[in-house]
């Protein structure tokens, strides 16, 4: 099973976006879904402030700003596909 995380902060309009494509395509392909905030910790503050949301698959960097919704789609349906932004 893939895993996704959410990187993002409170209050992020964008975040929340993101945050609703991917339960939408989570009922449909099923993955582990983590969720960090990136005022909790000083180094993801920094590498994420300007670039959130940023999600990244098995830990890589798939989407910042924006989530694809189709092409998440492909990325869990076919787990053999590269991962690249």
């Amino acid at each position: 099973m893939r895993t996704v995380v959410l990187y993002g902060r409170e209050g992020c309009c964008l975040c929340d976006e993101a945050r609703l494509v991917l339960e939408r395509v989570r009922a449909r392909h099923p993955f582990a879904f983590e969720q960090r905030d990136i005022d909790e910790d000083e180094a993801l503050l920094r590498a994420y402030l300007e670039r959130i949301p940023v999600v990244t698959i098995d830990g890589h960097e798939a989407f910042e700003l924006s989530v694809d919704a189709a092409r998440l789609e492909r990325l869990m349906a076919h787990p053999e596909v590269q991962i690249a932004k």
